[in-house]
């Protein structure tokens, strides 16, 4: 937990650093590829995943180590070759698991969070899950193991992994000459996050795109066919925690409702998208039909709604480094604490973006939330230590957050906003309405 919070806290400077320069770039370029509020919901998601990932909760059925212990025949001596076969087994393990997520129902809930939005950039990079609660692909680092790479090394490309996966979410390179035929590029990525029938699911690849080839999932950008971005069943919601569950929960609902036993079951396993054929029909969902008339979700917003959007999000990101750099200091049961203060923050605020009319409720409990924290420890964990008078400024910017929340409510969300699919959708609409057509063998991305 420690060791893993002590990288981000390098890591995540350099990664808002390159989006600031995206920014940057895109505006002096005049290119449309940065969303207010959809960057706000990408930054957040970003922020939730590192808190779970901090927290290490997700489940390895087949830890690294116990691989290694088990199952190393030979022991390479030299770094440079273990880098070079872990290497090659971590980017094959990547692979596969990324394909396998996309392609059955029980593991894209784990995935749609990244291919979420409609919009294509950098902070898409950092919208990724909280809902691998388990991951039974690590058998598939047994190659490495065999050699005996160490577990060292296995972290290490990990990192590497991390940011090479991170830099080709962009629009503002265009495609990269002889390094196409080697490793995915942002032409090769940005296919992937397309919805255009004849890119769908396709460029898997980590960091070389050679195995999209060798398995036959590689599609190249055409210059006729602009990329539309996005999953075919829209969430149409900014907030990060209902992405991450919006497809588990439509698959209960269709297990539970299906009258046909065989069909409770093999749902979870089945291609991603199918639907039991009684359910698909007495519940059909929407999906997109024609990408050539794709209506982004984009509620209507105030520069005021905004900007406090960006206050959220930036003192919520302060509030989880300070968790970070504190981490080995607080107690186990408070870190716990503090880490689901904070997914409830993300709850509130995100979905005030929304335009919500319960994002008011959600504040007041998250307000009276963090006043008991106040009370029971005695202050805002151990930030007094640092700042004096630290507990007292957060105390007022709780009440004033709860009040602005309210506002909101009072004066900008009467009547209710219109978006591009009418009134907002509620939670149910989010969850069900959005769907795949299963019917026609359609297989939602």
């Amino acid at each position: 937990m420690e060791t893993f919070a002590s990288a981000l806290k390098f890591v995540l400077p350099l990664f808002l650093l390159l989006i600031l320069i995206e920014m940057v770039v895109a505006k002096w370029r005049n290119k449309d590829v940065i969303k207010s509020m959809d960057v706000v919901s990408s930054l957040t998601s970003g922020l939730t995943n590192t808190l779970f990932k901090t927290l290490g909760l997700t489940v390895y059925v087949f830890a690294y180590d116990f691989l290694l212990q088990h199952f190393a025949v030979f022991t390479v001596q030299s770094k440079a070759v273990q880098y070079f076969i872990g290497f090659i087994t971590l980017d094959f393990y990547v692979y596969w698991w990324h394909r396998w997520r996309h392609e059955y129902n029980i593991l894209w809930n784990e995935h749609v969070i990244h291919h979420s939005s409609e919009e294509y950039n950098l902070p898409v990079a950092l919208r990724q899950t909280i809902s691998d609660i388990v991951n039974p692909a690590t058998f598939l680092l047994l190659p490495a193991a065999i050699f005996g790479v160490s577990l060292d090394v296995i972290i290490v490309l990990g990192v590497v992994m991390l940011f090479g996966g991170f830099w080709y979410h962009t629009q503002l390179i265009g495609k990269m000459g002889f390094l196409e035929k080697i490793i995915v590029t942002p032409s090769h990525h940005r296919i992937h996050h397309a919805i255009n029938p004849i890119y769908i699911d396709k460029n898997y690849g980590g960091i070389l795109i050679i195995w999209d080839k060798l398995f036959g999932t590689f599609q190249e950008e055409l210059p006729d066919i602009k990329p539309v971005y996005g999953i075919t069943r829209p969430v149409s919601t900014w907030n990060p925690i209902k992405i991450n569950f919006i497809h588990l929960t439509l698959l209960t609902k269709d297990a539970w409702r299906t009258t046909n036993v065989w069909d409770k079951f093999r749902i979870w396993f089945m291609p991603t998208g199918w639907r039991p054929a009684d359910v698909a029909e007495k519940f059909p969902v929407h999906y997109i039909n024609d990408t050539n008339k794709q209506e982004k979700y984009m509620p209507s917003v105030t520069i005021y709604l905004k900007v406090w959007a960006w206050t959220q999000l930036s003192i919520t990101f302060l509030l989880l480094l300070f968790l970070m750099s504190q981490i080995a200091v607080i107690p186990k049961t408070a870190v716990f604490v503090y880490a689901s203060f904070i997914f409830l923050t993300v709850y509130s605020y995100t979905s005030l973006m929304d335009r919500d009319r319960t994002a008011w409720l959600f504040e007041l409990v998250r307000c009276a939330i963090a006043f008991a924290i106040l009370y029971f420890y005695g202050g805002w964990f151990t930030l007094n230590n640092f700042l004096p008078y630290g507990s007292y400024i957060l105390a007022i910017y709780f009440i004033a957050s709860a009040s602005v929340s309210i506002a909101f409510e009072y004066f900008e969300f009467t009547p209710p906003a219109v978006s591009r699919r009418g009134p907002c959708a509620s939670e149910a609409q989010t969850a069900e309405s959005r769907g795949g057509d299963s019917a026609k063998g359609y297989r939602p991305k």
